[in-house]
């Protein structure tokens, strides 16, 4: 309650998303706290996985020191693993998403564990100058597709705006 404490807003799902495609999508209802207590924060280029979706993305500048709770971990790759390409191969290798499967926890809702993270098999990996293309490709490509999303939606609310404008004549 002390309004002299630092403000903290949570990094959720929805920043994960915005994260991974580049863009912002509307805020919504930001949760938020206020304490003097040590907090765990993100900054710009942290590689964070979702305990709950299982998503990993590169934290944007844009939520540099947003509060990440008991649901995310923040991954420290070794210097002959890119943090882009690690979050492709965690969002979309087979491989991984099989080993990450196989140890899922919980009857009503399914959660990751930090020991299913850590137990994680890379095999093969690229010469990092590849692993960077490949990094760099994929978070290129989510971009576009959201891109393209995002037209799609603007160009069906201008039809649908169009045909209540004709309709009402």
């Amino acid at each position: 309650m002390d309004h002299k404490a630092p403000l903290y807003t949570y990094y959720r799902q929805s920043e994960i998303e915005n994260d991974l495609v580049g863009m912002s999508s509307n805020p919504g209802d930001r949760k938020q706290v206020r304490t003097f207590d040590q907090l765990n924060t993100l900054c710009q280029g942290d590689l964070v996985f979702s305990l709950v979706s299982g998503k990993s993305t590169i934290v944007s500048a844009k939520h540099e020191g947003y509060l990440y709770t008991q649901n995310y971990v923040k991954l420290v790759t070794c210097e002959n693993v890119d943090s882009k390409y690690l979050a492709y191969l965690l969002n979309e290798d087979k491989f991984i998403r099989k080993q990450l499967l196989l140890g899922l926890q919980g009857s009503q809702v399914l959660k990751y564990t930090l020991k299913q993270v850590k137990d994680l098999e890379l095999f093969h990996l690229p010469l990092m100058d590849k692993q960077k293309v490949i990094g760099e490709l994929y978070f290129n490509q989510l971009r576009l597709e959201a891109l393209k999303n995002r037209i799609t939606k603007l160009e069906t609310l201008l039809v649908l705006s169009s045909i209540e404008e004709v309709s009402n004549k």
